[in-house]
Protein backbone atom coordinates (compact mmCIF):
# COMPACT_ATOMS: atom_id res chain seq x y z
CA UNK A 1 0.00 0.00 0.00
CA UNK A 2 2.90 2.33 0.78
CA UNK A 3 4.58 1.70 -2.28
CA UNK A 4 1.12 3.00 -4.56
CA UNK A 5 1.15 6.33 -2.70
CA UNK A 6 4.81 7.26 -3.68
CA UNK A 7 3.51 7.72 -7.31
CA UNK A 8 0.73 9.93 -6.72
CA UNK A 9 1.91 13.49 -7.14
CA UNK A 10 0.12 16.62 -7.13
CA UNK A 11 0.66 18.40 -10.21
CA UNK A 12 1.60 21.86 -9.48
CA UNK A 13 -0.95 24.60 -9.88
CA UNK A 14 -5.04 23.80 -10.16
CA UNK A 15 -6.42 26.09 -13.48
CA UNK A 16 -9.94 26.52 -11.95
CA UNK A 17 -11.41 25.96 -8.02
CA UNK A 18 -13.63 23.17 -9.20
CA UNK A 19 -10.31 21.60 -10.77
CA UNK A 20 -9.25 21.88 -6.88
CA UNK A 21 -11.88 20.69 -5.45
CA UNK A 22 -11.88 17.56 -7.53
CA UNK A 23 -8.41 16.92 -6.19
CA UNK A 24 -9.38 17.21 -3.01
CA UNK A 25 -12.20 14.32 -3.24
CA UNK A 26 -9.30 12.40 -5.10
CA UNK A 27 -7.22 12.90 -2.04
CA UNK A 28 -10.06 12.36 0.28
CA UNK A 29 -11.44 8.85 -1.70
CA UNK A 30 -7.48 8.02 -1.66
CA UNK A 31 -6.79 8.34 2.51
CA UNK A 32 -10.17 6.01 2.92
CA UNK A 33 -8.80 3.94 0.78
CA UNK A 34 -5.47 3.37 3.04
CA UNK A 35 -7.21 3.27 6.65
CA UNK A 36 -7.46 -0.31 6.63
CA UNK A 37 -3.67 -0.17 6.31
CA UNK A 38 -3.00 2.53 8.64
CA UNK A 39 -5.19 0.88 11.40
CA UNK A 40 -3.33 -2.54 10.72
CA UNK A 41 0.28 -0.73 11.10
CA UNK A 42 -0.57 1.39 13.93
CA UNK A 43 -2.70 -1.69 15.55
CA UNK A 44 -5.43 0.79 16.30
CA UNK A 45 -8.50 -2.01 16.34
CA UNK A 46 -8.91 -1.08 19.92
CA UNK A 47 -8.52 2.27 19.82
CA UNK A 48 -10.71 3.37 17.28
CA UNK A 49 -13.02 2.20 14.18
CA UNK A 50 -12.33 2.75 10.35
CA UNK A 51 -15.34 5.01 10.14
CA UNK A 52 -13.92 7.43 12.87
CA UNK A 53 -11.07 7.64 11.51
CA UNK A 54 -12.68 8.48 7.81
CA UNK A 55 -15.05 11.27 9.82
CA UNK A 56 -11.71 12.97 11.29
CA UNK A 57 -10.27 12.95 7.75
CA UNK A 58 -13.47 14.33 6.52
CA UNK A 59 -13.36 16.69 9.79
CA UNK A 60 -9.70 17.92 8.86
CA UNK A 61 -10.34 18.49 5.02
CA UNK A 62 -13.58 20.65 6.04
CA UNK A 63 -11.63 23.06 8.36
CA UNK A 64 -10.51 24.20 5.46
CA UNK A 65 -13.59 24.29 3.60
CA UNK A 66 -13.48 28.02 3.53
CA UNK A 67 -10.66 28.57 1.16
CA UNK A 68 -11.26 29.66 -2.55
CA UNK A 69 -7.67 30.35 -3.85
CA UNK A 70 -6.85 27.42 -6.06
CA UNK A 71 -3.14 27.67 -5.32
CA UNK A 72 -3.39 27.88 -1.14
CA UNK A 73 -5.79 24.65 -2.04
CA UNK A 74 -3.28 22.89 -3.99
CA UNK A 75 -0.85 23.95 -1.00
CA UNK A 76 -2.75 21.91 1.71
CA UNK A 77 -3.37 19.65 -0.61
CA UNK A 78 -0.10 18.63 -0.78
CA UNK A 79 0.67 19.13 3.08
CA UNK A 80 -2.33 16.55 3.46
CA UNK A 81 -0.86 13.83 0.60
CA UNK A 82 2.93 14.48 2.50
CA UNK A 83 0.86 13.72 5.89
CA UNK A 84 -0.51 10.71 4.48
CA UNK A 85 2.58 9.98 2.96
CA UNK A 86 4.14 9.69 6.42
CA UNK A 87 1.44 8.07 8.01
CA UNK A 88 1.89 4.96 5.48
CA UNK A 89 5.69 4.88 5.28
CA UNK A 90 5.16 4.45 8.94
CA UNK A 91 7.05 7.60 10.05
CA UNK A 92 4.78 8.35 13.04
CA UNK A 93 4.94 6.35 16.00
CA UNK A 94 1.45 4.87 17.59
CA UNK A 95 1.45 7.83 19.92
CA UNK A 96 1.88 10.43 17.34
CA UNK A 97 -1.19 9.21 15.29
CA UNK A 98 -3.68 8.04 18.75
CA UNK A 99 -2.74 12.11 19.84
CA UNK A 100 -3.57 13.42 16.73
CA UNK A 101 -5.92 12.21 15.15
CA UNK A 102 -8.06 10.32 17.71
CA UNK A 103 -7.95 12.19 20.86
CA UNK A 104 -7.53 14.91 18.33
CA UNK A 105 -8.13 18.83 19.76
CA UNK A 106 -10.40 18.00 22.91
CA UNK A 107 -6.48 18.04 24.79
CA UNK A 108 -4.83 15.72 26.96
CA UNK A 109 -4.98 15.15 30.62
CA UNK A 110 -3.09 18.04 31.61
CA UNK A 111 -5.12 20.67 30.01
CA UNK A 112 -8.38 19.35 31.69
CA UNK A 113 -7.18 20.72 35.26
CA UNK A 114 -9.03 17.63 36.98
CA UNK A 115 -5.37 17.09 38.88
CA UNK A 116 -4.86 20.48 40.35
CA UNK A 117 -7.23 20.69 43.00
CA UNK A 118 -5.64 19.80 45.82
CA UNK A 119 -2.22 22.20 45.13
CA UNK A 120 -1.10 25.30 45.81
CA UNK A 121 -0.67 28.45 43.83
CA UNK A 122 2.45 28.33 42.99
CA UNK A 123 3.03 24.63 42.17
CA UNK A 124 -0.48 25.08 39.80
CA UNK A 125 1.77 28.80 38.08
CA UNK A 126 4.95 26.14 38.15
CA UNK A 127 3.26 23.08 36.22
CA UNK A 128 1.24 25.61 33.71
CA UNK A 129 4.41 27.58 32.99
CA UNK A 130 6.79 24.60 32.49
CA UNK A 131 3.87 22.57 30.10
CA UNK A 132 5.31 23.03 26.37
Amino acid sequence: MAFTLRSVKVPSNSVSLEEAKGRVFDFFRSACRSIPAIMDIYNLDDVVTASQLRSTVASEIRKNSHVTNPKVIDMLLFKGMEELNNIVEHAKQRHHIIGQYVVGRQGLVQDLNTKDEGMSDFLKNFYKSNYF
